[in-house]
């Protein structure tokens, strides 16, 4: 396995790298302390062709450019401190009122106007098998409480599994709900509508009309949100809308939370998390806009299995806890695993 590293430019004052680690299997990761950004993840196809099977730019200076960020779809970047929405961007912890940044309508999406996909994080080790980058985040940003140390680490092994490991200790109670948020589309290019799909999720949050969970838990029996079986995505889709839902995993053990399958490249990825939700969205809203090697980008062009705890749950007492008090560690581990199917 190799690692290679490139300091590429300065950002916010601090310098920005990309880091690319390579097995023997073919598979190569690009990725870039800048927002934790994955920007790119290379598998072999079932003709051994090298397919990149995540969206974003080839250069990291694009992540920050005016045009990209004025339809953010937060590409590859590592979101924090809070995935998902906040509902009105208010919670209250032990009595005390905290009133965070709002960038979505009336509500918190994704940590804010400058989360943790926007940070220069600094580079605390890189090796042939390992990045490990950390963030501190000061009390008061965004507003949420409480100076937190974050540190992500990126292997990439030899059985093709990329494993994301995210770490947090704080010095006030605060919530904390990290995700990584890759665009994923197992073809390379085009519509990702025959994906198939398998979600170990036998019930869904319902959500309002701004997307934040009302506190309800659906079954999926029934509905077009049933992925207990493998079904292509767009089996039972509304094809205006597509997806854009958190499904609550059945249980946290060994086997894949999630699988999808591209049928025409053969690449098939498995995801397992510590977490119980995933956000399961289909790009519905990426706006129109030109990606690595010329490929364009746009809704339903990719999915996004977003790892997690529900959102909004920092104000749902029946929902999994969300804050990380003194003394506590958060960790939150994420595996994709590629093969290949004839």
């Amino acid at each position: 396995m190799k690692l290679t590293s490139t300091l590429v430019c300065q950002h916010q004052g601090a310098d920005v790298f990309t880091f690319t680690l390579r097995n023997s299997q073919g598979m190569t990761v690009v990725l870039s302390n800048y927002g934790g950004i994955i920007q790119s993840i290379i598998v072999p196809n079932k003709a051994g062709n090298a397919v990149d099977v995540v969206l974003g730019f080839e250069h990291i200076q694009e992540y920050w450019s005016d045009e990209y960020v004025e339809n953010y779809p937060y590409f590859g970047a590592i979101i924090g401190r809070y995935a998902n929405r906040i509902f009105q961007g208010k919670f209250t912890i032990e009595g005390k009122s905290y009133q965070v940044s709002t960038n979505a309508g009336k509500h918190q999406l994704h940590g804010g106007n400058m989360g943790f996909d926007k940070k220069v994080w600094d580079v605390l080790t890189s090796s042939n098998q390992e990045v490990v980058l950390q963030y501190l985040s000061k009390d008061g940003e965004e507003g949420f409480p409480g100076n937190v140390y974050v540190q992500l680490s990126f292997k990439l092994a030899e059985t093709n599994e990329l494993s994301i490991t995210m770490t947090a200790q704080t010095d006030q109670a605060t919530p904390i709900n990290l995700t990584h948020h890759g665009y994923f589309n197992l073809e390379g290019t085009g519509h990702i509508g025959e994906h198939e799909l398998h979600i170990i999720a036998d019930s869904f949050l319902v959500q309002d009309a701004d997307f934040v969970p009302t506190g309800e838990l659906k079954p999926v029996e029934g509905t077009a949100h049933d992925f207990t079986m493998p079904k292509g995505i767009a089996a039972d889709w509304d094809a205006t809308m597509g997806y854009d839902q958190t499904f609550v995993l059945n249980s946290v053990n060994q086997k894949a939370a999630a699988t999808v399958y591209a049928p025409q490249s053969g690449i098939c990825m498995e995801l397992f998390t510590n977490q119980p939700a995933i956000q399961f969205y289909t790009a519905k809203h990426l706006a129109p806009m030109k990606g690595k090697n010329g490929l364009e980008y746009g809704p339903f062009t990719a999915f996004c299995l977003e790892d997690q705890v529900h959102p909004d749950a920092v104000n749902h007492a029946h929902f999994p806890n969300t804050l990380l008090r003194p003394g506590e560690t958060y960790t939150h581990e994420t595996r994709y695993v590629f093969s290949v199917r004839a």
